[in-house]
């Protein structure tokens, strides 16, 4: 019996078989790849590049992009933006193209995010060897500069024959899809076999609906962690970047108020629940609020719902200090769930804290211990009022004062996009998420130059949107390039620019741990060849308003309010630029970070920032 075929090239076939794909969750059915990007060179030009132009629009929307790292940023944002259950792709040339892919495809797999990248890569056929870019290696001749992703994406393959393309083709949306496994997934295309043709199938291009699990959990394991629960005294849950994935939100609510339970959460869990819950006790960690640290020292049961236990989160493993104090990890992911020597619920965030809340009817902590946290919150809240407030609207605004006048502006809805500098901080600590996708930080990599591009993917999911990236002047240098994107497609994205005229964060460490702020300022060379000097005289509001956005300067508190209101009200891509007040007004840190300070040195801050580091390491423990 003979079966329907269609002669097509590689890349018209991959691109036709793409557009066909789709996940679905809860009954709901998404587009698996909503879109493609793409900077086009010679290894992919004359395959996906004729390829996107020959489906058109209507079958997979194109996104012209500047920067290949930051188109798989964009992409990024995208996916998290639509919980995972929508990617895009990016494609480049061989070459630096590709290799530029690799600080995006690292962020997207550390993230646990889906990105299908698509590198040109060397001839199948060796008919052209070595080409323009190929790396030429003497003992490896089937090595190419795209092996370079390979430990940074969750499945790679390379499509040396066109029939080759099914299975790899279908493995590579398997893992897009799974909430466990995804992450950035690389398919290279030597450059030949992306215009070779083919008899495909018909049924390859038929739409496939890739079902996105939600596992319950074991009954052994439930029964377990309830007991757990229920033989603890202070228990403290810790909201992770799962919460949000699973759409957990109403779920983790229901849990604590049943419970008592009060949550503090990671930089990816921020707004799993509003801000004012009375169980919301802010952000944990080396960033965290007073009251969740405080709480996290003395808690006898931590109960982790979708975190993988990040250095900051755990303060380089010295934040849970109570003698006795063991662990519950509700997680998708068994390899997280097993973390801390916990005791393990493997199972979707959703569907387990559904069925923890069940097995736990009747039961919630004292009340003494609800009013003990819920003073805690009352008094940090007091805090973050202080840090915000602007006592003199004519004033240069400090940091925190930027972020208490974008508080005051925001809408619900409205999306901030951070990842770098010492914004994650102040906002992990300050920030008042109103809704589950408000607070949008990137810190699994924390990815200087993520913020720009990023907006643009938030704002392409969710159009009508207000999107605000918060930059500062040494993250804006890294990668300002998708403005033009921004401005080329329409994408009202708001940048807010804070210039402090240098590396603001690492600058502050840098002097913690004795090396003296070496190498951090944006300053001219002092007299003794350190960067010392006066600040360096450049105008990063001119250089975003050359791009295309339109820019407004904001040199006062009452200046900024201004702006900020302005910029949420526009139509266009506009950047509202504020010089600050350096000096620190943001609340210390209230749990440790582990940074190696030199063993021996002979300058004094060194020596002195040792002993200091000394002290701090030996409340480090592991947890068996």
């Amino acid at each position: 019996m003979s079966r329907s075929t269609l002669r097509l090239t590689v890349a018209q076939a991959l691109v036709r078989f793409l557009a066909a794909q789709y996940t679905e969750r809860d009954g709901r059915r998404h587009r698996l790849i909503a879109g493609t990007w793409g900077i086009f060179g010679h290894g992919n030009v004359a395959g996906l590049g004729q390829a996107l132009l020959e489906a058109g629009e209507d079958t997979m929307p194109f996104h012209q992009g500047r920067n290949e790292q930051a188109m798989v940023h964009a992409a990024v944002g995208h996916a998290r933006q639509l919980d995972r259950l929508s990617a895009q792709a990016v494609t480049t040339s061989i070459g630096p193209g590709a290799t530029n892919l690799v600080t995006g495809a690292a962020l997207a797999t550390i993230n646990r995010l889906p990105v299908l990248l698509l590198p040109g890569d060397y001839f199948a056929t060796r008919a052209a060897d070595p080409l323009l870019q190929q790396l030429e290696h003497p003992v490896e001749a089937d090595l190419s500069v795209n092996d370079t992703l390979r430990p940074v994406s969750r499945y790679f393959d390379r499509v040396h024959r066109p029939e080759a393309l099914i299975p790899s083709a279908l493995n590579a949306m398997r893992v897009l899809a799974d909430p466990v496994d995804t992450g950035a997934v690389t398919l290279a295309l030597p450059q030949d076999v992306q215009a070779e043709a083919y008899d495909w199938p018909e049924e390859f291009f038929a739409d496939r609906v890739w079902h996105v699990r939600r596992p319950a959990p074991e009954p052994a394991e439930l029964a377990a962690a309830a007991q757990a629960v229920r033989g603890s005294r202070r228990p403290l849950l810790v909201a992770g970047g799962g919460v949000h994935h699973s759409e957990a939100e109403q779920a983790l609510k229901a849990f604590v108020e049943a419970t008592g339970i009060p949550v503090a959460s990671t930089q990816a869990g921020k707004g799993s629940l509003r801000y004012d819950h009375p169980a919301d006790v802010g952000g944990i960690g080396h960033t965290g609020t007073a009251v969740a640290d405080d709480l996290a020292r003395t808690a006898d049961l931590v109960i982790g719902v979708g975190t993988r236990y990040s250095d900051f989160t755990t303060a380089s493993a010295t934040l849970f200090q109570e003698p006795d104090v063991r662990f519950v990890n509700l997680n998708v992911a068994a390899f997280d769930a097993h973390k801390l020597s916990a005791r393990t619920l493997v199972a979707d965030a959703r569907a387990g804290l559904e069925a923890l809340t069940e097995a736990l009817a009747g039961h919630r902590v004292d009340e003494a211990y609800e009013a003990e946290y819920r003073a805690g919150k009352e008094r940090w809240e007091q805090v973050v009022d202080s840090v915000y407030r602007a006592d003199d609207e004519h004033a240069v605004p400090t940091q925190t004062q930027v972020l208490g006048a974008l508080d005051a502006v925001v809408g619900d809805d409205d999306v901030v996009i951070n990842a770098a500098g010492s914004l994650p901080g102040d906002l992990h600590k300050l920030w008042r998420a109103r809704s589950r996708r408000q607070y949008h930080l990137e810190y699994g990599y924390s990815c200087m130059g993520y913020e720009i591009p990023a907006g643009i993917g938030v704002q392409q999911a969710a159009p009508g949107t207000p999107v605000w990236s918060l930059v500062g002047d040494g993250t804006y240098l890294m990668m300002p390039t998708e403005i033009v994107t921004a401005v080329q497609e329409g994408l009202p994205v708001n940048l807010v620019l804070i210039q402090n005229h240098g590396y603001a964060s690492i600058g502050g460490l840098s002097e913690a741990v004795g090396a003296e702020r070496f190498g951090t300022a944006y300053r001219y060379r002092a007299p003794d060849g350190t960067f010392t000097g006066d600040p360096l005289p450049v105008d990063l509001a001119a250089n975003a308003a050359s791009l295309g956005m339109d820019v407004l300067r904001a040199k006062t508190v009452g200046e900024l309010r201004e702006a900020l209101a302005t910029a949420r009200a526009s139509d266009r891509p506009t950047c509202v630029y504020v010089e600050t007040d350096p000096t620190p007004t943001s609340p210390g840190a209230e749990a440790w970070w582990d940074v190696p300070v030199a063993e021996v040195a002979s300058r004094e801050a060194a020596t002195s920032a040792r002993t200091t580091y000394e002290r701090q390491v030996a409340d480090r423990r592991r947890h068996l």
